[in-house]
């Protein structure tokens, strides 16, 4: 596995063996032997970002959800964890994971990267119900998607639990406990609402987010955001 987890909160990884890292800034929380740190821009390799991601940097400055993200280069070891939330290792092979950029600690560098707008329905969103998901769950217009063959670790509330989806059977997850989905998943927000939630007396569950298709669903163990 390309990191690997230390315990519940921390991952390390080997640069010697497994290649350029990128984390986000202020992520990491030490290092043995030979690194070196290069802040990286969305759709820039080591330097100026293309036009699509400046495109894509400006859009995620305005819904302010841009994450800092830093290169690690070199032969050391170094280990990664944030604000003490729980970490998660989802190995890619050749395929493809969606996940809210504030929920992304680390990805190996050799991934496929783009950001992508819920509106367009790029992401699986569904244009209009992408924009209204977005706004539920208070994740913004934007989201993160990793392509090809790699790994991803995921930051999380309590830790987070796997939920197959698969074709003819829909599954429905809350909004704040939705951390990111992998696979060929289409997501619309479900409108649940009884005459108990009309008249105020619901159990806050009105909204859910419906998954179909073929793929893994991650959750996290708490609807609280990050």
């Amino acid at each position: 596995m390309t990191f690997e987890k230390v315990n519940s909160k921390v991952v390390k990884v080997n640069l010697a063996t497994e290649g350029d890292v990128l984390a986000r800034k202020g992520a990491m929380l030490f290092y043995t032997g030979e690194v070196r740190f290069v802040p990286h821009s969305p759709g820039g390799a080591g330097g100026m970002p293309s036009m699509s991601g400046m495109l894509g940097m400006a859009g995620r400055a305005m819904a302010g959800e841009h994450e800092a993200m830093m290169a690690a280069t070199g032969t050391g070891e170094v280990h990664y964890g944030r604000a003490g939330l729980h970490v998660s290792v989802v190995e890619l092979r050749g395929d493809r994971l969606v996940v809210e950029a504030s929920r992304l600690l680390a990805y190996t560098a050799n991934l496929q990267s783009a950001v992508v707008s819920l509106s367009s329905g790029g992401s699986g969103g569904g244009g209009l119900r992408g924009m209204v998901r977005g706004a539920v769950t208070g994740q913004g217009m934007f989201t993160t998607q990793l392509s090809g063959n790699g790994a991803a670790v995921l930051l999380s509330h309590g830790g987070t639990i796997e939920l197959p989806v698969r074709p003819g059977g829909g599954t429905f997850v809350d909004p704040q406990a939705y951390v990111g989905h992998r696979g060929n998943v289409q997501v619309k927000l479900a409108a649940k609402v009884g005459w108990r939630d009309a008249v105020g007396r619901g159990g806050g569950e009105a909204m859910q987010l419906e998954l179909s298709g073929d793929g893994t669903v991650y959750v996290q163990a708490s609807e609280q955001k990050l």
